[in-house]
């Protein structure tokens, strides 16, 4: 699922700065905390590439973790 965002400029006298802003599903569905560091990258004039610089393991779904059984105990 993709999300539509407006790019920010901020023009100050000395400086100007662009940001994005991630939207929550987004920043969620990663586990994004506060304070982690990411990287850009230019793939291309329409791609850049977001990384996170301190990769997490991936979330197993409950029925990959484990023995894989479910028996029930009578």
């Amino acid at each position: 699922m993709g999300y539509a965002i407006k790019l920010q400029k901020i023009q100050r006298p000395k400086s100007k700065s662009f940001y994005v802003n991630l939207p929550s599903p987004i920043a969620e569905a990663m586990n994004l905390e506060k304070g982690e560091e990411f990287y850009w990258e230019i793939e291309d004039k329409n791609t850049l590439i977001f990384t996170r610089a301190v990769k997490i393991q991936p979330h197993k779904p409950a029925a990959e973790e484990g023995s894989g059984t479910c028996a029930k105990q009578h």
